[in-house]
């Protein structure tokens, strides 16, 4: 099996859901740090211009988007599962509600005065303006949420996390760990970092319970390799048979047609190429880069749309 390669930054926290679910699997991985601002050269040449945090490299493929990433992940190592077959698709669900309307209540309240150098870093004044005017272009003219909004709303999902899991259950869903944990879990890694505001957790002994329970699967293995041997790695490979998946056109748009994909919500960069790939749950297209060579960039349908060029 080819190196997972994961191209990722410390404090993000979609990059710790996947660092954790690699932990679950015990599968060993390739680290590239990247940039956690544009503009990200090295990556871009991989991705065709998606600018969202993390990507996951297996040689010439790359996928983006966490949801994908697990559904790699677990076709590469099916046990233990993401997706408990008693409760596969509500874990899906809620995975989904996790990983938008939770996370970006997260986001709002977190990212206060006091809990800024404990986000970002030891950053200078100029380093955190440009984070700042990174994520305001990111976000485009999405909604903002208020911080006293924020707060309230985040009590009543914390407490519907911390009911979910009475009665003794170890997990989110039951007994077996799946997708809605780790989804859940980063949202809750990232309030933690935010230490002067995480005591909100100190309502919810459950859930504070149910965080550590998660941290212990750790992240496995994990070796440093740069973003050079990444690009290399992507030239010297080729991608993965695009025929294992039926084709299902909802678009009128044939494969080998080139075409343009981007999300529906923020971060709305497109990524141009040749559709090799139109199934029932992803989205890919093959594309050329001088520095990354012959690559198809993978995306997931929930949350992307495509258009023909």
């Amino acid at each position: 099996m080819a190196d997972l390669i994961l191209h990722h930054y410390q404090n993000s926290p979609f990059s710790e859901k996947v660092r954790l679910m690699f932990g679950f699997k015990k599968l060993a991985w390739k680290s590239v740090f990247i940039p956690p601002v544009m503009p990200k050269p090295n990556v871009t040449a991989l991705t065709g211009g998606y600018r969202r945090t993390p990507v996951l490299q297996v040689g010439a493929d790359i996928y983006c988007d966490t949801a994908l990433i697990a559904d790699v992940l677990e076709r590469i190592a099916p046990s233990p599962s993401l997706y408990p077959a008693p409760v596969a698709g509500l874990a899906r669900t809620l995975a989904q509600w996790a990983d938008a309307t939770l996370f970006w209540t997260v986001i709002a309240y977190v990212f206060q005065p006091v809990a800024i150098p404990y986000l970002l870093g030891p950053l200078t004044a100029e380093q955190v303006k440009a984070f700042g005017a990174d994520r305001a272009a990111m976000r485009g003219n999405a909604a903002r949420m208020s911080v006293q909004e924020a707060t309230g709303n985040l009590r009543v999902y914390l407490r519907r996390l911390d009911d979910m899991l009475a009665d003794g259950k170890p997990y989110l869903l039951g007994e077996a760990t799946s997708i809605a944990d780790f989804s859940v879990y980063h949202c809750m890694w990232f309030l933690q970092l935010a230490q002067p505001l995480a005591g909100i957790l100190d309502e919810f002994p459950r859930v504070k319970e149910w965080i550590g329970r998660m941290a212990e699967f750790g992240h496995c293995q994990s070796e440093k390799m740069s973003a050079e041997q990444a690009l290399e790695t992507a030239r010297n490979s080729t991608p993965a048979e695009a025929s294992d998946f039926p084709c299902i056109d909802t678009h009128g748009v044939a494969l080998g047609e080139r075409v343009s994909i981007m999300p529906t919500d923020y971060a709305l960069d497109p990524v141009e190429g040749e559709l090799v790939i139109s199934a029932d749950n992803e989205f890919a297209v093959r594309r050329e880069d001088p520095k990354g060579g012959s690559v198809v960039v993978h995306f997931p349908r929930l949350g992307f749309q495509m258009k023909k060029i």
